[in-house]
């Protein structure tokens, strides 16, 4: 994709920083060193600066496999008009890095919350004394190490290159499958392909079993969902947003009659893009 679009002009990519993110890392891995990079203090200035043509594509991240949902990039696709181009899954590796020698030596850990969080095990076990200290990101950890004494973070290898650290362990997470799901937004759609997973967000009129009418129309039509997620309403209490991803093409005949029926029990519903199934 960057190879073919880079012909014309230089590609801009807006992705949640700083530098060495696992969020960057998943742009580097679909867009390559060649495009113009825009790190950006949050998900909503990803949306921002690609809705604002400052960026071609914009990337952040929707989903962990051992902590779930990141609800402030599903938010932001209630009022967005930005549409999901593509997917990629990236395997995630938490390392220990400082500029020290022996873990004995370390008397203070910082990365991010949900980092600890996935590390939980490894840091019982092997730093039961050491301090856990949260930042805004395990690039800003990894910065952090050269500040201070008795000091490691948890981060990337790539982290580690960067700010001139040690690996003291590798592979720290708790869980050996832990993957994160990330998007690539635009203000354009993809093309189909052979192989499409579609994005829908809907509410719900308020009366008895209308979830389950709702769901009717795509059974019917033997369309398969492979994630529903729901979020609290920002307008009224106890109304909510219904996240769903189901295979196929909008384009596609019977998913546009499944949805077309689906929208007869919404109150609000918007398709947010079709696009390949990521690897």
């Amino acid at each position: 994709m960057s190879g073919s679009l880079a012909l014309s002009r230089q590609l801009g990519i807006a992705y949640l920083g700083p530098e060495t993110t696992f969020t960057h890392i998943a742009a580097l891995c679909r867009f390559g060193a060649s495009p113009d990079y825009l790190k950006c203090e949050s998900i909503t200035d990803v949306f921002t600066e690609v809705e604002r043509g400052r960026a071609d594509y914009g990337v952040v991240p929707i989903e962990n496999s051992t902590e779930g949902a990141v609800n402030h990039t599903l938010d932001m696709f209630i009022d967005s008009g930005l549409k999901i181009y593509s997917e990629i899954y990236l395997p995630i590796e938490h390392n220990l890095l400082s500029k020290l020698d022996k873990l004995s030596s370390i008397k203070k850990v910082y990365s991010h919350e949900q980092v600890f969080a996935q590390c939980r095990i490894w840091l019982e076990k092997k730093l039961p004394n050491a301090k856990l200290v949260s930042c805004s990101s395990t690039a800003q950890a990894a910065y952090y190490c050269n500040r201070g004494k008795g000091v490691a973070a948890i981060a990337s290898k790539l982290a580690a290159k960067k700010y001139g650290l040690k690996i003291l362990a590798r592979s720290i997470q708790d869980s050996a499958h832990n993957v994160t799901r990330f998007l690539f937004i635009a203000n354009e759609e993809a093309e189909p392909s052979k192989n499409d997973k579609t994005s829908i967000v809907y509410s719900l009129k308020d009366k008895v079993g209308v979830l389950h009418d709702a769901l009717v129309p795509l059974k019917k039509n033997k369309i398969n969902l492979t994630k529903i997620e729901s979020r609290p309403s920002q307008l009224k209490a106890w109304e909510y947003y219904f996240f769903v991803d189901l295979e196929g093409h909008y384009k596609n005949a019977r998913v546009k009659k499944a949805l077309s029926e689906l929208e007869k029990s919404c109150t609000y519903m918007k398709v947010l893009g079709s696009y390949p199934v990521g690897k």
